[in-house]
Formats: structure tokens, C-alpha cells, sequence
């Protein structure tokens, strides 16, 4: 009944990094090319956890869809656009609110987690209870039915599929009965499947997760000799105190960006050159220097004229916005229909 649609979004945080490219974008400009996408800036989800901190949002957001569009999403294939210029967002939540049980909201595996993790922050709001009705607006207000997550955020779209269950019974229903006796019911918003993406592998300078908040990121457009610094200063296998000191590519924080950078030929290298002491820390880091380098090129290039003219920003996202509001109109119309708020 309803076209194929992928939508995903992010948290505007600021610019984004090399984790962000391998675990989020590289994916979505996989995406663009296959099925008619959305990708939008959770400005509102932000205020969830930040809404002491407002004055950083718009700032973040504008580098945020820079980094996008330097890494490759293209406005021509993908719809790019704001969460909060978009209202009916904001108006789908509030009629779900309506309907929705308490404590599924207080099950989301993430409510607690968060509230342990960021004690530093009060989140006994209701915006923060809320944000996973709010997320399965976002979902549903485009009857998009692809959304690509990961593992750990499969519980999110399971909740969205009740949700939109639930929805769809108790406004749905047409009088009929289907041949088994369960009642025929117009599905009013569109179940949403999850679409797995893999972990992100790219790890931070130090081994771990790359994390601003662990410190430990290349950023997605930060300049040559930043990069260089970052990565000549790394520190390897703890082994190798001496330039002829042998040593194990297992426990060097270097060995998991060679994955990621280098080719058969130079992993070999690297294993043979590292264990027999033939070669220096500083040489093993050079291929992955010139591989993370060569990767940011084309980032660089494409980042530019949009940094030169940030009004190409602001139009692409109007142009976005606009696309946007025209399906979240189309549902919305309906959903007030079948609640019974037609005023026409």
C-alpha cells in the first residue's frame, strides 16, 4: 500500500567523526542508492538529555550536515532535513501520548541505562521518559518501514511496532472480520522493520570505542598535520620499549586501523616487521597516516563549498524540510481522520 522508505537520523552533537563515517554514513550512502531515504537532525531528541545547553543545537546541527554531506549523502537522492522545522512531528508525538500505556515507555531497556550513565543530569523529566514515543513519531510520521539500527537499538523499533498496532486497532478497525474472526483493520501507520547494520569496527586512537567522550577520535574533516600528530603519538605494544624490541600487532591500539587502512600486502608486512623488531612503531603508523589522509581527501573537497557558502546549507535543508512536510502532512491528515479530529 505504501512505498518503501528508509529513515534515520542523528543527535545534532557537533562535527562528527571517523566512528560516525564507518558506523553511521558509509551505511547511509549505501542507502541513498537502493531506496528513497530520510535523514534527519534529531534537534528535538537532543533537548532530551540537553535542554540545559539550547544555545549549541543550531551551531552543531549546520556542522553536523556538513560532515554529511562532505562524507557522501546526497540532498539529490536523500531527503535531509530538521526534526523541529517539521511540526507535525511534534503533533503525532502528543496524539500517541494519548494512547500509549506508561509503563511501556518506563520497559525501554535505555531508560534506566541512560538515568545510571548520566547522573550528572536530571532525567526524571517527561521529555526524557517520552523521547521513545517521540523517536517512533519520527518513524511512523513517514510510514517509513526500513530502519537501519543496530542491535542494541532493535528494542526501539519493536516499541514503534506495537505503538503503530495499537494505533492502527484501536482507529483501524473497518466493522469487518477476517476469515480467522480477528477484526479487518486499515493499517493507518505503517509497521517499521529493523534493517541490522554492523558495530561499527573503526576504533579510537587509544584502542577503545572511538568516543569524544573517551577523547580518543580523528575528526571527520580535521586538518593533515592534526591528523599526523594524532596517530605519529599513538602508543603501541607496551613491549616495545626499545626500537629493537620485538613486538605483538595484537596488543598495539595501531594494529585494528591497519584493518581498516591497510591492504593484504602491508598487514603482512606489518605482522612480519613488528614481531621481528625490522620495523619502528613510527614506520608502521605511516600507512595508516596516508590511508586515513587519502580517505579525507574527497571530505575535504566536497565540505568546502558548503563551508565557503553556508546559504547552499540552509537551502538544501529548506528544499529537505519542504519534502518532509508533504508526507508528514499526507499521514497526519489521515491519523486525525480516523481519530475522528476532521474539522474540514
Amino acid at each position: 500500500m505504501f512505498a518503501e522508505k528508509v529513515l534515520s537520523g542523528m543527535r545534532p552533537t557537533g562535527r562528527l567523526h571517523l566512528g560516525h563515517y564507518h558506523g553511521v554514513l558509509a551505511n547511509w550512502i549505501k542507502l541513498q542508492h537502493d531506496y528513497p531515504c530520510l535523514f534527519f537532525v534529531a534537534d528535538w531528541h537532543a533537548l532530551t538529555t540537553a535542554y540545559d545547553e539550547p544555545g549549541t543545537i543550531t551551531q552543531n546541527a549546520r556542522d553536523m550536515v556538513i560532515d554529511w554531506l562532505a562524507a557522501g549523502v546526497d540532498p539529490d537522492k536523500a531527503t535531509i532535513f530538521v526534526q523541529s522545522m517539521v511540526p507535525e512531528h511534534a503533533e503525532l508525538h502528543l496524539l500517541l501520548s494519548m494512547m500509549t500505556p506508561l509503563p511501556w515507555l518506563e520497559r525501554v531497556p535505555t531508560y534506566k541505562d541512560q538515568q545510571e550513565k548520566l547522573t550528572h543530569k536530571d532525567l526524571t523529566t517527561y521529555g526524557f521518559l517520552g523521547y521513545p514515543l517521540l523517536q517512533s513519531a519520527d518513524i511512523l510520521i513517514y510510514r517509513a518501514n526500513k530502519v537501519p539500527v543496530g542491535e542494541d537499538q532493535v528494542p526501539h523499533i519493536e516499541f514503534t511496532r506495537e505503538i503503530a498496532r495499537r494505533f492502527n486497532f484501536l482507529y483501524g478497525q473497518t466493522g469487518r472480520k477476517l476469515p480467522d474472526g480477528e477484526p479487518d483493520l486499515k493499517h493507518i501507520l505503517v509497521e517499521p522493520g529493523a534493517l541490522l547494520t554492523e558495530a561499527s569496527k573503526m576504533p579510537g586512537l587509544d584502542g577503545q570505542k572511538m568516543s569524544k567522550s573517551y577523547g580518543n577520535t580523528i575528526g571527520l574533516r580535521e586538518d593533515e598535520e592534526s591528523i599526523r600528530k594524532k596517530i605519529k603519538t599513538m602508543r603501541t605494544d607496551p613491549q616495545r620499549v626499545r626500537r629493537t624490541d620485538a613486538g605483538d600487532p595484537e596488543k598495539c591500539p595501531v594494529w585494528p586501523l591497519h584493518q581498516i587502512y591497510s591492504n593484504e600486502e602491508v598487514k603482512g608486512w606489518v605482522q612480519q616487521g613488528c614481531r621481528s623488531a625490522g620495523i619502528g612503531c613510527i614506520e608502521c603508523k605511516q600507512p595508516v597516516i596516508e590511508g586515513v589522509l587519502a580517505e579525507q581527501v574527497p571530505m575535504h573537497e566536497r565540505a568546502r563549498r558548503f563551508e565557503e557558502n553556508p546559504q547552499l546549507v540552509k537551502d538544501i535543508l529548506a528544499a529537505g524540510c519542504e519534502r518532509a512536510s508533504k508526507l508528514a502532512r499526507e499521514t497526519m491528515r489521515d491519523v486525525r481522520a480516523a481519530i475522528g479530529l476532521n474539522y474540514e
